[in-house]
C-alpha cells in the first residue's frame, strides 16, 4: 500500500510539474500578482523620473537628488483548502473527485514554487482537520499531494464556513487562497451556510473557488430502482430512477444550489471554476487564469 501510495504520488507530480512549467506558470503569473510595491533602492535622480518618488531625507544629506525605487513584491502565500468530507471518494466516470482535487492542488502548488511563493494546507470536513503552515520545497508540496490522496478525516460532514474561519485567523497578512470543494454544504433550507465566514475571507484574501463535482451528482441515470447512500451522513433511500419526474427533480435541486452557489460568490466577488470528474482540467484551469489576469 505504501509503495502505491508512493508511485500515485510520483506520477502526480511528473504530470503536473510538467504542466506547471509548459502551461501554467505564465498563466499564474498574470492572474495572481504580488501584493503590491515594495522599496528596493535609492539612486540618482535622472530626467523624467517621477518627483513623487523623491528621497527627501539623502537628498538632503548628500546635497544631490536621489529617488525611491520600487519593484513588486512578488512572492505570495499560498493556502489551500481541501474539503476531505465523506463525499469527496465519489466519481463514477473517469476518477474520484479526491483524485481530481489532488492533481488541481498539485498543479496549483508548482505554479506557485515556480513563481517562488509559499504553499500551506487546510484539511476540513466538518471541523479543521489539520493545518499544513505555508512553506517553500519539493519535500513539503509532495507531503501535501500525499496528504490529499491518504488523508483519513475523523468526521465525515463537511462546514465549509468553518474552514473559512480558520484561515481568516490562522494567516494574518492578506494571501491567496483556494478553496477545492464540492460545495455541497447546505442549511434546512437548501441554501448554503457559509455566507457570513465567505464574505469576512474574501474581504481579508484573495480567495477563488474551484467547485470539484462529479456529473452524476447533477444528474441521476435512468438505471431503475436504485439506492442512495448519503456518504456524509449514512442515511440511505431507494429511488425509481426510471421515473422522469424523479430524476427531473434531482436535477433542479441540483440546478439551484449551483445557482445560489455562484450568485454567493459573485456578492463578495470570489472567482470561481467548476471542474467535473470527467473534464479535462487543464483547459478549465487555463481559462480560469485567463479570466483573471
Amino acid at each position: 500500500m505504501e509503495t502505491d501510495l508512493l508511485k500515485k504520488v510520483r506520477k502526480i507530480e511528473i504530470k503536473t510539474r510538467a504542466l506547471s512549467h509548459q502551461i501554467f506558470a505564465g498563466e499564474y503569473h498574470s492572474a495572481f500578482k504580488g501584493r503590491g510595491m515594495a522599496f528596493s533602492e535609492v539612486r540618482e535622480y535622472q530626467y523624467g523620473d517621477d518627483v513623487r518618488s523623491m528621497d527627501w531625507n539623502v537628498t538632503a544629506r548628500l546635497r544631490t537628488p536621489y529617488i525611491k525605487v520600487f519593484e513588486e513584491e512578488r512572492e505570495l502565500t499560498v493556502m489551500l483548502l481541501i474539503d476531505v468530507s465523506g463525499s469527496r471518494a465519489f466519481g463514477t466516470v473517469v476518477r474520484s473527485k479526491k483524485d481530481l482535487m489532488a492533481e488541481v492542488a498539485a498543479v496549483l502548488s508548482f505554479s506557485a514554487s515556480i513563481n517562488n511563493d509559499k504553499v500551506g494546507a487546510l484539511f476540513f470536513s466538518s471541523k479543521v482537520e489539520k493545518f499544513i503552515p505555508p512553506k517553500k520545497g519539493r519535500t513539503h508540496l509532495l507531503r501535501i499531494i500525499r496528504e490529499i490522496l491518504e488523508f483519513k478525516p475523523q468526521e465525515k460532514g463537511t462546514d465549509i464556513g468553518e474552514a473559512l474561519r480558520y484561515l481568516t485567523n490562522a494567516i494574518k497578512k492578506r494571501c491567496t487562497a483556494f478553496l477545492l470543494s464540492d460545495m455541497l454544504d447546505t442549511d434546512e433550507n437548501a441554501a448554503p451556510r457559509y455566507e457570513e465566514a465567505l464574505k469576512i475571507a474574501a474581504g481579508r484574501h484573495d480567495l477563488s473557488v474551484i467547485n470539484i463535482y462529479d456529473p452524476r451528482e447533477r444528474e441521476i441515470p435512468d438505471v431503475g430502482l436504485i439506492r442512495i447512500l448519503d456518504a456524509e451522513t449514512g442515511q440511505g433511500m431507494w429511488v425509481d430512477s426510471s421515473s422522469s419526474k424523479v430524476r427531473s427533480s434531482f436535477a433542479q435541486w441540483n440546478r439551484d444550489l449551483y445557482e445560489d452557489t455562484i450568485h454567493l460568490l459573485r456578492r463578495y466577488k470570489v472567482d470561481n471554476v467548476s471542474i467535473s470528474t470527467n473534464q479535462d482540467y487543464v483547459k478549465e484551469l487555463i481559462s480560469f487564469f485567463k479570466n483573471r489576469a
